[in-house]
């Protein structure tokens, strides 16, 4: 196994504070993430309290992840993978963050995750969770701020 790193950043045209309130609740993954048919947060717990598992459905697909960080002030989270895991990798550990840009009231957004895997299937899945994942998101995240009208 060889620790992989999948990153990807964006910037967005809304406030880093508009986009916080939409993505700040770890459950709320249904309103903002295309293809994402049911998401809940586990037994009942709020979705911004550290520790907190997140059930995500996308068609008949189920991914559980586990709330580990979560800031108000860095308007950032982070996230374990669960059981059960659909990749071929381990020790699947993910950041969300969005940072202001003062200049324009933009947003800088960065997903990013480290994981383990084999080292002839590094190249693979640090481009999938880039592109098929970090990437699709944010731009479903885009979407959805723009066709909101507040």
């Amino acid at each position: 196994m060889a620790m992989a790193r999948s990153y990807y950043s964006t910037v967005f045209e809304q406030t880093a504070d508009r986009i916080w309130s939409v993505i700040r609740d770890f459950g709320n993954h249904s309103v903002w993430v295309d293809g994402v048919t049911e998401s809940h947060i586990e037994e009942g717990r709020p979705g911004d309290a550290v520790g907190s598992i997140r059930s995500v459905a996308i068609g008949d697909l189920r991914i559980r992840q586990q709330l580990v960080a979560h800031s108000d002030i860095d308007r950032s989270y982070t996230y374990d993978a669960r059981e059960p895991y659909r990749f071929p990798v381990q020790n699947f550990r993910a950041t969300l963050r969005v940072t202001p840009i003062v200049d324009g009231s933009r947003a800088f957004v960065e997903w990013w995750a480290t994981f383990d895997c084999a080292p002839d299937e590094r190249d693979r899945w640090t481009a999938y969770f880039e592109h098929e994942g970090f990437a699709t998101w944010l731009r479903s995240l885009r979407a959805r701020l723009e066709s909101s009208t507040g």
